[in-house]
């Protein structure tokens, strides 16, 4: 853990540092740094300071071989001048803290997915910061009940937000520069996609073999090491990749015993297929009822993913076999086009194509405002009218599980007191429009790399390790091959409707036919399910939301009917909103236990 605050009021401006490292953390008039990891790295010279969190690489040769040479002191003077040249020189999982005492600035920095990353608090003339939001030394921390809402809606609390009133979390692939002044943030990394109409296929095919071993073997030091395995494209290819590496390699696997959740057979197929040692585990309703408030707790703020749960079991197994490292697939499907909802939006996007006139004066009019639109026939075409008439990313915000319940039946009115319901598709509409793309594949890859890596998918497998002890490699989301999915041409991504086209004809020769053809699934619970039939998980998640209608976030008899009649009826769609209120309910019992509801917030 990393915490401490600068205050420019009564920082000395003629004060030095008298070590060249910070050791534990350092504490001078205005200034006071805490450190509590064995991943950072710490470098001091003379005013100037900084800290290295994570393993970047440098990618200017001149500059890596200085820091090869003398340390990353010697890049202190241009990343307090001029951080954002620096930080576009760096690749890689890091973080960043540099602070300059004769200047009277501060900075913090994360890497592009935000797998390393700080949060921080402005109070006048003090800049409070940590690496974790409950950890920043505010001078007032409170509760945000637009944070809560935020979380049920998006199942996560997306950047630059926290849980917290007055702490935010530097964004993705952003820094932060903050003097006496003012505090100014900004983006130093922005992604841009080429979008060529067409490319050489066996080349780029060639280079992407190569990058996806060469970002494999960067994070290999001939350990033995483990890897998710869940049977799909991504883990698969990874798995297939290490078994190539000369490193022993075990890969473990969850499986579920529930109809249409379990994929098992497909993680096999894999492992033998490369040869690799497999560990399958099914994990059973006793395994969440034990682990599910350990798991809650770890997280900073509330952490709603479902599949963190098998994510965690996964690496556990993985540490208690002696491992402290495994490798993870994520990322695949969010740069090569492989989530479904693109061909589902393409399909939707074919809508704006259709002449104005015809839309606007036959087919709107005809569906949408005579009964015609209400025949079984037509109920289709008139839904597909509809959602196509929504721009994105307003269209898939729509069907929102909050919002569709209904927020005033979920919710107490002194809840949504104060609140802007509209806020999280605000936040989606600012980075949908920042997206550079013009392809619709491409600005649909671009959001989710936002929303569904940095906020969630990543912070899911990283909170599952940590948790158990272990490291964990995204060797999918190298920079260098990130850098390659920007040149592809959009069709290499999504095919007409076939999904991450390139990325299977690349790998036909590699990876297993059953692998390449199956649908995809993922870690998902059957937890919906599963709280019908084992009664000391149904006492857990009834506690849990309990918890919330006794803070007045929830409605007691919106609750209630989510026990007794939503609950059977759809145990697989009711069964999320159990899963991220209970786990809401669990952190607030973690560390918020006295946290109650005031007409100001919480």
């Amino acid at each position: 853990m990393i915490r401490g605050f600068i205050d420019f009021h009564s920082l000395d401006s003629k004060q030095t540092f008298v070590s060249t490292t910070l050791g534990r953390g350092v504490t001078l008039p205005g200034f006071q740094l805490e450190i509590d990891s064995d991943e950072v790295r710490s470098f001091a010279h003379g005013q100037r300071a900084m800290l290295v969190i994570g393993h970047p690489r440098v990618r200017d040769e001149r500059l890596a071989q200085d820091i090869a040479r003398e340390g990353w002191n010697v890049a202190l003077p241009r990343l307090c001048s001029t951080p954002d040249e620096v930080l576009r020189q760096i690749s890689g999982r890091f973080a960043l803290l540099w602070v300059d005492i004769a200047e009277g600035k501060l900075g913090l920095a994360s890497d592009r997915f935000n797998t390393y990353g700080f949060c921080y608090a402005r109070e006048g003339s003090r800049l409070s910061f940590s690496d974790k939001a409950n950890a920043v030394p505010s001078l007032n921390q409170e509760l945000d009940r637009q944070a809560i809402f935020d979380y049920l809606y998006f199942h996560v609390i997306p950047a630059p937000g926290t849980i917290f009133k007055n702490i935010l979390r530097v964004e993705p692939g952003a820094r932060l520069i903050a003097d006496r002044r003012n505090t100014n943030t900004g983006a130093w990394w922005h992604a841009h996609f080429e979008e060529p109409t067409d490319a050489d296929f066996e080349q780029s095919a060639s280079t992407f073999r190569q990058l996806i071993k060469a970002a494999i073997d960067r994070d290999l030091s001939g350990a033995p090491v483990g890897a998710f395995l869940s049977g799909g494209t991504d883990s698969s290819t990874v798995v297939g990749m290490l078994s190539r590496s000369g490193s022993p390699v075990t890969a473990y696997s969850i499986g579920f015993e529930a109809e249409g959740y379990d994929e098992m057979e497909f993680a096999r197929t894999a492992a033998k297929h490369f040869g690799v040692k497999h560990t399958p585990y099914y994990i059973t309703c006793d395994d969440l009822a034990t682990n599910i408030p350990a798991v809650a707790a770890s997280y900073d703020q509330p952490f709603g993913n479902s599949s963190v749960l098998p994510a965690y079991m996964c690496a556990k197994l993985a540490h208690d076999d002696g491992l402290s490292k495994m490798f993870a697939g994520d990322g695949g499907d969010e740069l090569f086009g492989g989530n479904t909802r693109y061909a589902k939006q393409r399909l939707f996007g074919y809508y704006e194509k259709v002449p104005g006139l015809i839309k606007g004066a036959l087919l709107e009019p005809a569906l949408m405002q005579t009964p015609l639109g209400k025949l079984p026939l037509m109920r289709k075409a008139a839904s597909y009218i509809e959602q196509a008439r929504t721009p994105l990313p307003d269209r898939t915000a729509k069907y929102n599980l909050i919002y569709h319940l209904g927020l005033e039946k979920v919710f107490p009115s002194s809840f949504l007191e104060g609140i802007d319901s509209e806020a999280p598709l605000k936040l989606q509409r600012r980075v949908w429009q920042e997206v550079d793309a013009h392809a619709l594949v491409n600005r649909m890859l671009g959001f989710d790399w936002r929303f569904t890596l940095a906020d969630n998918d990543l912070p899911k497998v990283i909170g599952a390790t940590r948790l158990a002890g272990i490291d964990v490699a995204f060797p999918l989301l190298d920079d260098d091959l990130l850098d390659f999915s920007l040149r592809l041409p959009p069709e290499y991504k999504l095919k007409g409707t076939q999904l991450r086209w390139f990325f299977k004809e690349a790998l036909r020769d590699f990876l297993p036919q059953e692998v390449i053809t199956k649908k995809k699934q993922g870690f998902g619970l059957p937890f919906g399910h599963w709280v019908l039939k084992h009664q000391g998980l149904s006492k857990l998640a009834r506690e849990s939301l309990d918890i919330l209608t006794e803070k007045k976030i929830l409605r007691k008899d919106f609750v209630d009917e989510l026990f007794t009649t939503h609950l059977p009826s759809f145990p697989g769609y009711y069964g999320e909103m159990v899963w991220i209120s209970m786990m809401l309910g669990q952190w607030l019992i973690a560390h918020q236990p006295s946290a109650a509801l005031s007409p100001d917030g919480i």
